[in-house]
């Protein structure tokens, strides 16, 4: 019987030995792209003037380093004619300017040059609503079993209104976004909410609201929905999403990213 054991354990460890092979899946590789993150966001409180514009480029899936973008030229003007000039930290692929002015309801025009191609990119800034109060019930989530904190703001009223929220904690690995619109709820009061069964009294929670576009609101849709599916297992199938940056050179040579400006509510939530 002793010997019985030694040969089926002998057996067992071979055959998992004989499935274990690397496969190497020849994958398609596309001509590389610009990726534009142009996110202008102008934090409450502060001037607003330090801004960055990052460039980079799209990668093989086995390939580890993300190619930056040097030597580019990046500036963005405003409708009043003022043209603020990015300039880049040598060789990191960022362009920043430190005398930006943000003003609301101000449209500016991105314009990017690289390798001959130029492309632009136009977005009209929006206030973000104030976060007017929170609150915390540790009832929260889909079991009600764990701590969850809403924050809550006004909507501005007789116009179309379209947020972004972004949550920052301990718990999180990376951010947690989600967007929002006043249809059902113009001129009232909103809110989000966020839970974490890792939560406990004494974590910090970081979150920012921002008052953003249409177009940036179905694009960050878009994008949600390919990272998580929505939690809908009848979404359609998930497509890249194309952003505002257009390649005015060569159309179809198109860039990939987003050109957003916004402001920003933020708030620092202590769990209790």
């Amino acid at each position: 019987m002793k010997n019985l054991k030694y040969i089926l354990f002998l057996f067992t460890t071979l055959l998992f030995i004989s499935c274990e092979e690397v496969v190497d899946v020849d994958l398609n590789t596309a001509p590389p792209r610009l990726v534009v993150e142009a996110s202008i966001d102008w934090i409450r409180g502060t001037d607003g003037q330090q801004q960055t514009v990052k460039l980079s480029r799209t990668r093989g899936y086995y390939d580890n380093a993300i190619p930056t973008v040097s030597g580019a030229t990046v500036t963005i003007t405003s409708n009043a004619g003022t043209v603020f000039n990015f300039v880049e930290e040598a060789g990191t692929g960022k362009y920043v300017c430190n005398n930006f002015q943000p003003a609301i309801n101000q449209t500016y025009v991105l314009t990017v040059i690289d390798n001959g191609q130029t492309y632009t990119a136009t977005e009209k800034m929006y206030a973000a609503p104030i976060i007017t109060r929170t609150a915390q019930t540790d009832a929260g989530g889909f079991l009600g079993e764990d701590i969850e904190m809403r924050f809550y703001w006004n909507d501005f009223p007789d116009e179309d209104n379209y947020y972004l929220s972004r949550i920052d904690a301990n718990v999180l690995p990376f951010p947690e976004y989600d967007v929002n619109n006043d249809e059902f709820f113009r001129g009232n009061e909103m809110f989000e909410l966020f839970f974490d069964e890792d939560l406990v009294a004494g974590d910090s929670i970081d979150i920012k609201l921002f008052g953003i576009s249409q177009q940036y609101h179905d694009y960050m849709n878009v994008l949600l929905e390919a990272a998580g599916g929505g939690g809908n297992p009848f979404s359609a199938v998930p497509v890249a999403a194309r952003g505002n940056v257009i390649n005015q050179t060569n159309n179809a040579n198109y860039a990939l990213g987003y050109f957003r400006v916004c402001e920003v509510g933020s708030l620092t939530y202590i769990v209790q």
